[in-house]
């Protein structure tokens, strides 16, 4: 296997963490925003102090020697906040004398709303935040790979330019059908969509020329293809969003980094919520199993009977469809793990139980 292969596919955790085996003694949790970072430091014997950071590199430089001053080790907590936390998570990963922890955004106001804090604000969230890193089992972010990074960041900018592209053909449609709309607009914004049709194209030739680089995510681009409702757009999409995950994640863990998974709330005989899903996880990966779901329960007789099943339990379309793309996100990890194609038989083998019950 090669140096590349394994840069793609397997986060990689900077020197000074597989070697540094002092105990932290000092807890900071920070607080993320577009230009400023909060940050919020426990030490022993010593009150919380907290300072402010701008968002940028130099920000982030003066924040590690600020954690630096004691030279002992730094526990950091942060929130996953999208592009704004990525930059911070990687500068803080690669210093000395630093461990990191990027978490999901609901486990921290969960562990806020335990503390009994009311408080919103930057600064009361980065003192949460500190608290959770002196209080709660450390977990280390594991550092995606460059060419990882840059895989997801082409396909979530293509995906935006798709958006774009059919907010236009809306635009389009809605000009040509009114007869007050002038010819001149009307030629702008078809060729706004031809631009914009050149850009998407683009990027999807250099997303495809990011995995074909790679064998392994060459293999796993095959796999998705071999799902059924997926196709080359939905492949990308669903891959640029799984690339990031660690490779030692199980199914369900999956599952809850898409918000995928169920939530219910039932207590005593008063309170029967409806289930829903949690919603805490990425919505570009849940964007991109919906239209394989739509489509593969009307292609895949499994999934079919399946979706059938949960209608004929009075469970909405909305609702079976979610469920449909869970048992896909799934089948996406087995057939990653195993490297074997699809086959629906593994996912459901109860499958003739399922369409015996629904032809009764």
């Amino acid at each position: 296997m090669s140096k590349q292969i394994v840069s793609i596919v397997r986060p990689v955790l900077s020197d000074n963490k597989l070697t540094d085996s002092r105990q932290a003694s000092v807890f900071c949790g920070i607080d993320v925003s577009a230009e400023t970072l909060a940050a919020a430091v426990i030490e022993a014997g010593r009150p919380m102090e907290q300072r402010e950071f701008s968002n940028t590199a130099s920000g982030h430089k003066r924040l590690i020697a600020w954690l630096g001053r004691s030279k002992a080790l730094a526990r950091v907590s942060m929130e996953a906040t999208g592009i704004y936390s990525m930059d911070l998570a990687l500068a803080l990963d690669a210093a000395e004398g630093i461990e990191v922890a990027v978490l999901n955004p609901k486990r921290a106001h969960d562990f806020a709303k335990s503390m009994m804090r009311r408080s919103k604000t930057d600064r009361a969230d980065a003192a949460v935040l500190a608290e959770f890193s002196l209080r709660m089992e450390f977990v280390a972010w594991q550092r995606p790979s460059l060419s990882a990074l840059s895989l997801r960041s082409v396909t979530r900018y293509t995906e935006a330019l798709s958006r774009e592209h059919t907010r236009g053909l809306n635009r389009l449609h809605t000009a040509q059908g009114s007869r007050g709309t002038p010819r001149c607009v009307v030629e702008d914004l078809k060729r706004a969509l031809a631009t914009l049709k050149r850009r998407i194209v683009k990027q999807r030739r250099a997303a495809r020329r990011m995995i074909d680089s790679d064998a392994q995510t060459r293999e796993q681009f095959r796999l998705l293809l071999g799902m059924p409702g997926v196709g080359e757009i939905s492949a990308l999409q669903i891959l640029g969003e799984l690339v990031l995950l660690a490779p030692d994640l199980k199914a369900r863990q999956w599952v809850a980094r898409s918000g995928l998974d169920p939530v219910h709330e039932d207590s005593g005989s008063s309170v029967h919520k409806p289930a829903h899903i949690s919603r805490a996880g990425s919505r570009h990966l849940r964007r991109a199993l919906f239209m394989p779901a739509l489509a593969a329960v009307r292609c895949d007789p499994h999934l079919k009977a399946f979706y059938e099943t949960l209608l004929a339990r009075h469970k909405s379309k909305l609702q079976a469809l979610i469920a449909v793309a869970r048992k896909m996100l799934h089948a996406i990890y087995g057939v990653f793990k195993s490297g074997q194609p699809y086959e629906g038989k593994l996912l459901f083998p109860n499958i003739r139980l399922e369409v015996e019950s629904i032809a009764g």
